[in-house]
């Protein structure tokens, strides 16, 4: 664990904080690149990762706010500006609001907007997880095996003599690898707008919902809110998946 890099004076540098700085550098960065492939302005790299990032931490937040309520009303001030307390859905709403109303500033139509989005969507819930790690949350059930982990500075501290799942672990993993995948097929799956974000939202989502039955979350009737989340985003994936076999290349 290593929840804190180090301090400038009053001033911490969270773990979480800077893996997500991480993230979003690597995105700029890679989504110019990506723009400019695509005869687009690379400036629109940097409009888009930033509409991302305060959308995605404003929505991330909100949605942690409500689904935590009673810890929020307990100590709304520590819950607002703690170093965690993010949710992956919450930012992913955030920041898709965010890049839609980019998209629309920019008459860039919605599929490939998505299309285009949806390597980094991965990418940054890769890299965001290792800040979760070396922040100790958001980890799994009480195991005895092997690969269990303590996280005794966590939020919230796994108890004395306690291992759990280091489920951020397995995320940030099944995160990069779903990056690498997008990324590895996007020039072959450009001609039908809709294919590389239907594959997103399906394998994402699917990889959310697995993980679900690691993690400690209270459900909501037979499932969990994530995989009540995870089984619309799949749905809408294959929708889209569908939706642009069915459509004429635009190659």
């Amino acid at each position: 664990m290593l929840p804190e890099i180090f301090k400038i004076g009053p001033v911490t540098i969270h773990s979480f904080g800077m893996a997500l700085a991480v993230a979003f550098l690597l995105i700029a960065w890679l989504l110019g690149r990506e723009c400019r492939r695509r005869g687009r302005s690379p400036d629109l790299g940097g409009n888009v990762t930033l509409a991302a990032m305060i959308g995605g931490v404003v929505g991330a937040k909100i949605y942690y706010l409500i689904d935590h309520g009673t810890e929020t009303l307990r100590d709304p001030l520590g819950s607002i500006f703690s170093g965690s307390g993010l949710t992956y859905y919450g930012g992913l709403i955030g920041g898709a609001i965010a890049v839609i109303l980019v998209a629309r500033r920019n008459r860039i139509p919605l599929d490939v907007m998505g299309d285009i989005g949806a390597p980094f969507l991965a990418l940054g819930y890769g890299v965001g997880r290792i800040g979760c790690f070396l922040n100790g949350d958001d980890y799994g059930k009480p195991t005895e095996s092997w690969f269990g982990m303590a996280f005794p500075k966590g939020q919230p501290p796994t108890p004395p003599g306690v291992e759990v799942i280091p489920t951020q672990a397995i995320e940030s993993a099944a995160g990069l690898a779903l990056f690498a995948f997008l990324w590895s097929v996007r020039k072959r799956w450009e001609a039908r707008p809709g294919r590389l974000f239907g594959a997103y939202l399906v394998l994402a989502g699917l990889e959310r919902f697995l993980v679900e039955y690691l993690r400690t979350n209270e459900p909501v009737g037979p499932l969990t809110a994530a995989q009540w989340m995870s089984a619309a985003l799949v749905s809408v994936g294959i929708w889209l998946l569908i939706r642009s076999a069915r459509a004429p290349s635009r190659a």
